[in-house]
């Protein structure tokens, strides 16, 4: 049974923003509401030991420790660094723990930055563009726009610590141009992008497209987003960041592993733990319905390999097995991999579909087959 490689810890539950699209705050799941809104000393120090216990029992030469939230730098720079240090120390000899802190970059100051970048953690930023007119959606809870000091606190990570700077997490969105979008997140400098599908579903489907209908039979709205990026960072010539979604479905294509959720059959390896210690499967679930993402695990009674033979984290690391008949059928199987899990699910049958984005996958996934081909063509000649 595979290890759990990526522990999500969510060190404070609420967050300085209100988003209006938030699939956390603003979508079906309420669970948030009756948990405490910072981790306590007590929760976090057991998650501690039980992330060590675990990567000894495997045998982990990595781990994954993400400082979550809500947004994360509420709780304060030092009791993240302090968390971290703590992982780190109880973490099994020949175990390197590679932390990270996901912030939507508003709080970011120069003393907090330097205070995460001196005790090993990277940065990931969350925005929906690179220049304000993205991130109108991205507001305080008295409505004023977060632009000004998200992007304040982007270029000072870029300018001051760029060697902690993990990179930018973005929704895409398929009314925005696509190239202006790219090049205006190329101008905060990430050292790589993640590009990430809005969480949809059958019976909430994502902006554009429509809940009837096939899954092949669809419009395409964030495939053609995604070809039309695609096409201007490879034919640049050099790599001007990392965009893990594409990096991994050409590695797929090539035959080799990757590591998203997004794509391929590789059993998906995170685990979240909450400020009151409960253990939870991924947040994107919570986007399908309340207390989908549920386990009925927590830190003080269970371990990390319990929650590995809970049924629903089994079920998504079930690989084909857990797929449609239609998604097993399919030629792009060992790519695609059914989509994302949570962009799966329909009130009527649960996640045994194809996912709600099929058609937007299977464009992207030809569409990068083809120009792979063509320059493997133009080796040959």
């Amino acid at each position: 049974m595979p290890a759990f490689g990526q522990f999500i810890v969510k060190v404070h539950g609420r967050c300085n923003l209100a988003c209006r699209y938030c699939y956390l705050y603003a979508g079906p799941d309420h669970t948030w509401r009756d948990r405490p809104a910072a981790a306590a000393p007590a929760v976090l120090d057991r998650t501690a030991h039980r992330i060590a216990e675990h990567a000894a029992a495997h045998r982990l030469r990595e781990a994954a420790l993400v400082l979550h939230g809500g947004e994360p730098l509420l709780a304060g720079a030092g009791r993240l660094a302090a968390f971290a240090d703590r992982v780190r120390a109880l973490a099994p000899a020949g175990c390197t723990v590679h932390t990270t802190v996901q912030t939507n970059a508003t709080l970011l100051t120069e003393a907090r930055t330097a205070t995460l970048a001196r005790h090993g953690i990277r940065i990931g930023i969350s925005l929906d563009g690179g220049l304000a007119a993205h991130n109108t959606q991205r507001t305080d809870h008295a409505g004023r726009p977060s632009w000004p000091t998200a992007s304040r606190g982007a270029r000072l990570l870029a300018d001051r610590h760029p060697d902690a700077y993990a990179g930018i997490l973005t929704v895409v969105d398929p009314r925005t141009d696509p190239v202006e979008m790219y090049e205006s997140l190329l101008a905060l400098r990430p050292p790589a992008l993640d590009l990430l599908l809005p969480h949809g579903n059958w019976t909430n489907p994502p902006p554009g497209l429509p809940r009837a209908g096939t899954a092949s039979a669809r419009p395409t709205p964030y495939g053609d987003w995604l070809t039309t990026v695609f096409d201007r960072w490879w034919h640049t010539g050099r790599r001007e960041t990392r965009i893990r979604l594409f990096e991994e479905c050409i590695a797929l294509l090539l035959g080799l592993p990757a590591a998203t959720e997004s794509l391929g059959l590789d059993p998906v390896d995170a685990i979240v733990v909450e400020t009151d210690g409960t253990i939870e499967q991924v947040d994107s679930l919570k986007s399908a319905y309340d207390t989908a993402a549920a386990t009925g695990l927590d830190i003080f009674r269970h371990t990390f390999d319990d929650a590995l033979r809970h049924p629903g984290v089994a079920a998504r690391r079930a690989g084909a097995d857990a797929l449609a008949a239609t998604c097993r059928a399919c030629p792009l199987l060992t790519v695609c991999g059914g989509g994302h899990y949570a962009h799966r699910y329909r009130a009527e049958n649960g996640f045994a579909n194809p996912s709600v984005y099929c058609a937007d996958l299977e464009r992207l996934v030809r569409h990068v087959a083809a120009r792979l081909s063509d320059a493997t063509a133009g080796e040959r000649r």
